[in-house]
């Protein structure tokens, strides 16, 4: 079975389309994150742990 990303745009992205990322995390043992103006420019993939890691991250430095 082929599954296709569930895109999201991050819950930090405001109205009005300026640094945004979107993040699908319905794979299993991965998570994809893309930039929202370029969606065709390119995909970083994550493990599961790395991802939380660096959500971890960002969050204390926000």
């Amino acid at each position: 079975m082929i599954m296709t990303p569930k895109w999201r745009k991050s819950s930090r992205s405001g109205s009005n389309a300026g640094n945004c990322v979107e993040v699908a995390d319905n794979l299993p043992g991965r998570v994809l994150v893309r930039d929202t103006k370029d969606r065709d420019g390119g995909t970083l993939t994550f493990g599961p742990a790395a991802w939380r890691a660096f959500v971890s991250l960002a969050k204390l430095h926000a």
